[in-house]
Order: structure tokens, then C-alpha cells, then sequence
């Protein structure tokens, strides 16, 4: 890996490299002079936050808007300009990752609990992009915990609610976890929780999200469905290709 990297942090194990790897052809392939650009959450997301520094400090002028309070604390950290996402019009593109994305482009989110934000973000984008490292790409999406944010009152009730809505789509008895931090709930950017449903495999996404949509006290889940129009993948030896949907 050759280059700047922005505030001294460097990329230490093969899938950083690949994620910096991945945001850096992002930057070069779909980013210009003037953009409003929503800057993604996590790990991935963060080194593009650095390399777009890098940028902006070489004289690209760009407008970010953040889909996290750690993702807008690292940006001001490094000098790339932000906005409110109320005070402006339409972004032109918003980078963010997946925990996981199959053939199709439909994602899980939501690992870093910013998941609510950044579905705002992406839709209030004429275009998304979704950077990763090859570990990311899934035949069927599920492994991966499947966040569900809900408002705290009644939330023992949701979760009963969703456990009937796993079942009655076929999934079983799926487990349904509190995300933690410490001995404490999680509590979101936007003062809710999140519920971590273990489904295994979802063979109907676009059903499954109907159907959370439609329970009262999911304020968002982490089925990005039809959102990311292309995703650009990168590889530990510094290589990443883009792909359309």
C-alpha cells in the first residue's frame, strides 16, 4: 500500500488494506469537484473518511453529510467540511459499507448501530456506493445478525412481535439478542435500541423487510434493499474493482 494515509493511521491487517483499498478507487472513480457527499459509518467507511481527507487537503472541495456521531467527530477531526443534512439539497453520493451484500446489492447494515442514519443518508442520495473488502460478499444474506432498531418504550413487546414474524415467514425460532454496550443497553444516535436477530439465511428479503416495516415499535431494520447502484471491492494487495447493479 503506497500513499498518504490521513492523521497517521495506517492499515495494519490484510482486510484493512483491503478496505483502504476500496475506498481509494471509490474516491478516484465517482467523486468530484462540489459534491455533497453522505460519509458512511464503520470501519471501511472510516478509512474512506481518511483518504477523502487526504484529498480535501490536496484542494478537493467537497460537502460531507455524516450518517453517525463518529463518523462526523472523525471528520471534523480530519478537516473535510460537513453539513446538516436539513440545510441541503439533494446529495449527489453517499460511500458506506455493508456487513454483508449478496449478487444483488441488497445489504445488511447495521453493525456499528448507525443504521438508521445511514438509510436516511443513502436515500436522500441520487446515487450510492458500497465499499468492502471480498470477505463481505454472501451467496444468501443472514449469518450476519440482522439489527432491528426500536423506540425503548414497549420494546419487550416488539421483540415478541418480531419472534412471530420470524416464525410465521418461515424462519423458525430465531434468536433475538439486545446489542450491548457493556452492562447497558445500546442506545443509538437517535436514543433507540437495537434488537440482533440470528436468522441464519433469508431466502425472501424484500418480504422480510415488508413485513418489519409493518411492526409498531421497528423504527428501522438493516435490510438495504434497492439502495447501493454500485459496489467497489477491494483485495489485501491493494487492488479493487467496481461493479454495477
Amino acid at each position: 500500500m503506497t500513499g498518504r494515509v490521513e492523521d497517521g493511521v495506517r492499515p495494519g491487517t490484510p482486510q484493512d488494506r483491503a478496505k483502504v483499498a476500496a475506498g481509494r478507487r471509490a474516491l478516484d472513480t465517482f467523486v468530484r469537484d462540489g459534491m455533497l457527499l453522505g460519509l458512511g459509518s464503520g470501519t471501511t467507511s472510516h478509512w474512506f473518511v481518511r483518504s477523502l481527507a487526504e484529498r480535501v487537503r490536496d484542494g478537493l472541495d467537497v460537502v460531507g453529510v455524516p450518517t453517525s456521531t463518529a463518523t462526523r467527530d472523525l471528520a471534523l477531526e480530519l478537516g473535510v467540511r460537513l453539513a446538516d443534512l436539513n440545510d441541503v439539497p439533494e446529495l449527489d453520493l453517499t460511500i458506506d459499507g455493508p456487513d454483508e451484500i449478496d449478487g444483488a446489492g441488497s445489504m445488511i447494515k447495521g453493525g456499528g448501530a448507525c443504521l438508521l442514519w445511514e438509510k436516511i443518508v443513502a436515500r436522500a442520495s441520487r446515487r450510492m456506493v458500497t465499499v468492502l473488502d471480498d470477505t463481505k460478499i454472501v451467496p444468501t444474506l443472514g449469518a450476519f445478525p440482522l439489527p432491528v432498531e426500536v423506540v425503548p418504550f414497549g420494546w419487550v413487546s416488539t421483540r415478541r412481535h418480531l419472534s412471530r414474524r420470524f416464525a410465521d415467514a418461515g424462519l423458525g425460532e430465531a434468536p433475538i439478542t439486545n446489542r450491548m454496550r457493556g452492562d447497558e443497553l445500546l442506545v443509538t444516535d437517535s436514543g433507540h435500541y437495537i434488537l440482533d436477530a440470528h436468522l441464519g439465511a433469508i431466502p425472501d428479503i424484500p418480504g422480510l423487510a415488508a413485513v418489519l416495516n409493518d411492526i409498531p415499535g421497528v423504527v428501522e431494520h438493516g435490510l438495504f434493499v434497492g439502495i447501493a447502484d454500485e459496489m467497489v471491492v477491494g483485495h489485501p494487495d491493494g487492488s479493487a474493482e467496481v461493479h454495477t447493479f
